[in-house]
């Protein structure tokens, strides 16, 4: 997903608070409509442009890449100016987002990560994204459908995406000559990547690893064509019961536990710097990241990295990927020409010319893919053909329910679930007990969200 990831308990059970208040209404069940704020009441620049504040989590290089394309935007046009504000993670900012939400001091735009979605929706602060799409007759066609699809219920587009990724996998070149390995066909399926380890391994170096964390098993049951949770994914209804633990889920449990088991599976932990270094130092010879950390890798390791889509198991067809990152939020309850500053700014984030500078400064893809067009991607993949991999990977999957991603509002905490039982599995549990053990988990959690919602 391009960052940390910091799920503490104290979030997830913050944020299952949140899921379960969030449609809450007052004793008599009466809904509470946001006051809309006037446009007398907005800030203006000393130059008369209308300001508007946009709540980000992006850090570092990203958030430099960030403050260029605002900076840009605000010099481009003389009505309005965006404040683009740091809140901490995704989970802090959802945090602060809560306390002010629906009301007049909400900022107008909210950057929240994809499994934040379903609590947004059901939020209440948020204005679906639809609205200003009909209103302005704008051509969504010209965006990435497998990116969309992502942030679409029922037909209906809530929030705009913007920093979106996919996990891909990325292997040492020259490992792969020292082994007798072709370096221009990389293994795709689970068998595969299980014989290539094995020869990959040495005594300093493992053959394969991934991080522990739950948005890639996600992943590796998505590409079987498998489902998360019950209820079509959660977007024909409130799910009910995870299903992840199928044999999809199975499968990916076994192809792990086999190469834990035969000593060619590296455990880094749950730190993505942790894992990037072991394969830039020659721990690990193949691990999957996410499509944001290609550029990064490439830029840093000694040695040729190669690119290649997710395995998948042998017993299937590839189904594609899965979109992550985040999107962007309007806001419900502020003054009207403060929702249409907020949506020239989303408009021009969607430009070409935007769009392959984003995806080119931080390795995000872009959501328009007329950016890929453009003479500076072109020339990029040229000298890096590895990023091009990467969208090749998001083009070629399928839409279906199982690629357009799962929709439960307690996600943290089941992810947090994968975590555990990952780790149980690489200490010795017996694989299903262990993905039946996160099944249950999860359960748990969203029956206590649907009974108090």
């Amino acid at each position: 997903m391009g960052k940390k990831f910091k799920f503490t308990w104290l979030f997830m059970i913050l944020l299952g608070i949140l899921a379960l208040a969030a449609c809450t209404n007052s004793d008599e069940g009466s809904s509470t409509e946001p006051v809309q704020k006037s446009d007398e009441d907005v800030e203006k620049s000393e130059e008369g442009k209308t300001v508007i504040s946009f709540w980000h989590a992006m850090s570092g290089s990203g958030q430099t890449a960030l403050d260029s394309l605002v900076a840009d935007f605000n010099a481009s046009q003389d009505d309005y100016e965006v404040k683009a504000e740091f809140q901490g993670s995704y989970e802090e900012s959802l945090t602060k987002l809560r306390s002010v939400g629906g009301t007049a001091d909400a900022p107008a735009i909210t950057q929240v990560f994809e499994v934040g979605t379903k609590y947004m929706i059901e939020s209440g602060f948020i204005e679906p994204m639809q609205k200003f799409i009909d209103e302005d007759n704008y051509d969504l066609s010209q965006l990435e459908e497998n990116i969309l699809n992502y942030y679409s219920l029922d037909g209906e587009l809530y929030s705009m995406p913007f920093n979106s990724s996919t996990p891909v996998m990325l292997y040492n070149k020259d490992a792969f000559k020292e082994a007798g390995l072709d370096p221009e066909n990389p293994p795709k399926t689970f068998q595969e990547v299980i014989d290539a380890a094995a020869k990959l391994k040495t005594d300093e170096m493992k053959g394969f690893s991934m991080l522990t964390y739950g948005w890639f098993f996600e992943q590796l049951v998505a590409t079987q064509g498998g489902l998360y949770v019950n209820e079509e994914n959660g977007r024909a209804g409130d799910a009910t019961e995870a299903v992840f633990n199928g044999e999809e889920g199975q499968r990916v449990f076994e192809f792990l536990n086999t190469m834990n088991k035969a000593g060619t599976f590296g455990n880094f932990g749950t730190n993505w710097d942790d894992i990037r270094a072991a394969f830039q130092s020659g721990k690990v010879a193949m691990y999957m990241d996410s499509s944001a950390g290609v550029r990064g890798i490439i830029d840093n390791a000694p040695f040729e990295v190669g690119a290649a889509y997710i395995p998948y198991a042998d017993e299937v067809d590839r189904k594609g990927v899965v979109i992550g990152g985040a999107s962007l939020w309007m806001s419900k309850g502020i003054a009207e020409i403060e929702q249409k500053a907020a949506w020239e700014f989303m408009k021009y984030l969607t430009t070409p010319e935007v769009q392959a500078k984003w995806h080119l400064d931080t390795g995000y893809f872009a959501i328009n893919p007329s950016a890929y067009e453009e003479d500076i991607v072109k020339k990029a993949w040229e000298e890096m053909p590895q990023l091009k991999v990467t969208v090749e990977q998001l083009q070629s999957t399928e839409p279906s329910i199982a690629t357009q991603g799962a929709l439960i509002s307690v996600f943290p905490e089941s992810r947090q679930q994968i975590v555990t039982a990952l780790e149980n599995l690489y200490q010795g549990m017996d694989p299903k007990e262990a993905l039946d053990a996160a099944a249950e988990g999860t359960n748990r959690a969203i029956d206590i969200a649907n009974k108090t919602k």
